[in-house]
């Protein structure tokens, strides 16, 4: 079972993630999108980490649902909202429970996916964040390992997409050939849960 220690080492293990990746994450918003997103990311989550030193809440809902706060008030562009939605869904999927499994955890994400979905009008294949959360979030009823693997696996299929939403979509065709960052950052997201179980 999965508490709010799990999910505090979680967003700590991701908010280092996004330090170590900011460069690289910013680097591929430079090919399609505004150069922004790395530094986005890791000024949100500068915010996040200081919160929740300051206030850890007691329950996995919580947690998120205060990581999602942060995120929509710390961090501009659209990743702000995008994974606040996310987020704070996902914590308010999970309730007031003390303790989580993994099926309910997975349970969670996909109602926060489903709220990215119907705030950004995206589907999976359209080159964004979804095409790393939507197969990590089925792959995660069976691990984390297998979670991380499917949303560096659909982070990767990003590249040949022609972008169909989000500010690459103005590319056109020059979308072609380069990652989505937000996909990016969503590997990040999923990547780290197996890092928290440790």
């Amino acid at each position: 079972m999965l508490d709010a220690e799990f999910f505090l080492r979680w967003m700590n293990a991701l908010a280092r993630a996004v330090d170590r990746e900011a460069a690289r994450l910013t680097e591929l918003d430079a090919a399609i999108g505004d150069a922004d997103h790395g530094t986005n990311m890791q000024r949100g989550f500068t915010a996040v980490t200081a919160a929740l030193g300051r206030d850890a809440p007691d329950t996995p809902g919580a947690v998120l649902m205060l990581t999602g706060r942060q995120l929509i008030s710390t961090v501009g562009g659209a990743s702000g909202p995008l994974y606040g939605t996310l987020l704070r869904r996902a914590g308010k999927a999970l309730g007031d429970e003390a303790e989580v499994s993994r099926a309910q955890l997975a349970e969670a994400l996909r109602a926060g996916i489903a709220a990215v979905a119907q705030l950004g009008g995206a589907k999976a294949g359209d080159k964004t964040m979804l095409d790393a959360l939507e197969p990590a979030a089925a792959a995660l009823d069976e691990s984390f390992a297998a979670a991380r693997e499917a949303a560096k696996d659909g982070a990767a299929a990003t590249v040949p997409m022609l972008a169909r939403k989000g500010r690459a979509s103005y590319l056109g065709e020059r979308s072609i050939g380069h990652q989505d960052p937000g996909a990016a950052s969503s590997a990040l997201l999923i990547g780290t849960l197996e890092e928290a179980a440790r």
